[in-house]
């Protein structure tokens, strides 16, 4: 009986209509605010979120879960609080979902502290200004487009072409070479590919460093709208609290975007350019501003984005593109040649790559590999026709470098050993730097060029 009573007190509304996603529910007292979460179902058991004031009496909802069975006229209870999800150290080593909940077969988490998903980012004077480079133990990223503690770069390719392998090594290796933390935000992915990184993650032993937060493919489009502000809810723990570097991904950042398209043609809104939300340029800016350095410890994020047709135009990418430091960019046609990571040299970009913030030597050499690489393509077509011993002395010796070139800036994943029976390898920025200094010199020009496939260090070349 006071149960009933209690539920009778908290009641505040009833529900209006129910269009897929889209709920609206009346009120007789005042209306809650934006983004407030309310509890509706026979058992509570339906998350809503409120998205926008219709009247003096009525708000449209986005739902976090299915509203099957959900009627009109049914109650709904104001929480009078946001969505919340735990922080801490208890997250660690946990698979969670948007509102904290372990979804990885083990107890739930027993945290000491909650966080809400939205929060303001940080006033310009608590932001570190100061450039570093973050190593990442991958060569031809260390090399050619060097990413930046703090900063945010873009893993951008179609299907198949490596983001999540470069994701997962790049989890490996912050474990391994910062002692840091990883926060995995998985948005729209398959169950299958959670599945396969949880376990990759737990035999390399790097879990325990890592949250993984997912909302998956088959989710309503409102949890992968909202999921990427939960991970970041989490990141800044770890960032302001803990003090902690942390490494934030993000597998995928177009889904989020594809997210929210779905959530503005429910909502009613019309679209703009190629059936994008009018809205898309805010709803990036608010997840991607809450990104940045404190002078205690620094976000680092990697995002992958996947381009639709391989189309660099596409709204979603150029959005995309204004908010990063480095632009990693992933070749379908690298990756048909067997050069993994499959990384453009000529397309990928990077502002870290300047002689004040790397060093001169850096510099120089990373601006003398892609020249040479840019040669080589010019020369492709003349090698297709004529033969190579058509071109001249000079374009051969260039020819030769950049063959080399590009099977030294290759190299053997950890988290790919099971299929390529390789030992995989973080290779140090002076062991890279060296190594193309010594192709670019004609050292190797005598050696094999498969000899530099998939190798380490350059002094394998002889071993």
């Amino acid at each position: 009986m006071n149960d009933a009573i209690e539920q009778e007190a908290n009641f505040s509304g009833r529900v209006k209509s129910v269009k897929g996603s889209i709920v609206d529910v009346s009120f007789v007292t005042a209306l809650p605010g934006i983004n407030q979460m309310l509890l509706a179902g026979a058992g509570r058991n339906i998350v809503l979120e409120v998205a926008g004031h219709l009247t003096a009496t009525d708000v449209r909802c986005i739902a976090f879960h299915s509203t099957e069975g959900l009627e009109r006229g049914a109650p709904v209870v104001g929480s009078g609080d946001f969505i919340s999800v735990p922080v801490g150290d208890a997250v660690l080593g946990r698979m969670i979902n948007v509102f904290g909940q372990a979804i990885d077969g083990k107890p739930a988490i027993a945290a000491e502290q909650t966080r809400s998903i939205y929060q303001q980012p940080l006033p310009l004077a608590q932001r570190s200004a100061s450039s570093e480079l973050f190593e990442t133990g991958i060569k031809i990223i260390d090399l050619l487009v060097p990413l930046e503690r703090g900063g945010k770069a873009g893993l951008f390719g179609g299907a198949g072409v490596g983001k999540t392998v470069i994701i997962t090594e790049l989890i490996h290796n912050m474990a391994g070479h910062y002692r840091g933390i990883s926060v995995f935000c998985g948005i729209g992915e398959r169950c299958r590919e959670a599945e396969e990184l949880y376990r990759t993650m737990d035999e390399a032993g790097v879990l325990k460093d890592s949250t993984l937060i997912f909302g998956q493919m088959n989710e309503p489009p409102g949890v992968r709208f909202r999921v990427g502000h939960a991970a970041l809810s989490v990141a800044e723990y770890f960032r302001d609290e803990s003090r902690r570097d942390v490494l934030l991904l993000i597998d995928n950042i177009f889904r989020f975007i594809q997210a929210g398209a779905e959530v503005s043609g429910l909502m009613g809104r019309i679209p703009s350019r190629v059936g994008y939300q009018p809205t898309l340029a805010t709803e990036l800016a608010e997840l991607e501003e809450r990104i940045c350095n404190t002078v205690s410890g620094s976000m680092t994020s990697i995002q992958a984005v996947y381009v639709p047709a391989d189309d660099f135009t596409d709204p979603a990418a150029t959005h995309v593109f204004g908010h990063l430091s480095a632009s990693i960019v992933l070749s379908r046609k690298r990756a048909g040649q067997g050069f993994y990571p499959a990384v453009d040299p000529l397309a990928s970009r990077s502002k870290m790559l300047n002689a004040s913030i790397v060093g001169e030597r850096h510099y120089k050499l990373a601006v003398e590999v892609r020249r040479v690489l840019a040669e080589y393509d010019e020369l492709q077509d003349i090698i297709a026709m004529l033969g190579l011993e058509e071109l001249s002395e000079n374009d051969r010796a260039t020819v030769n470098r950049a063959r080399r070139l590009e099977r030294f800036l290759t190299q053997p994943f950890a988290t790919t050993e099971h299929f390529t029976g390789r030992k995989g390898s973080l290779v140090s920025l002076a062991d890279t730097l060296d190594g193309c200094e010594r192709i670019l010199n004609d050292e190797f020009s005598d050696v094999p060029e498969q000899a530099l496939y998939m190798i380490s260090h350059i002094d394998e070349v002889k071993r």
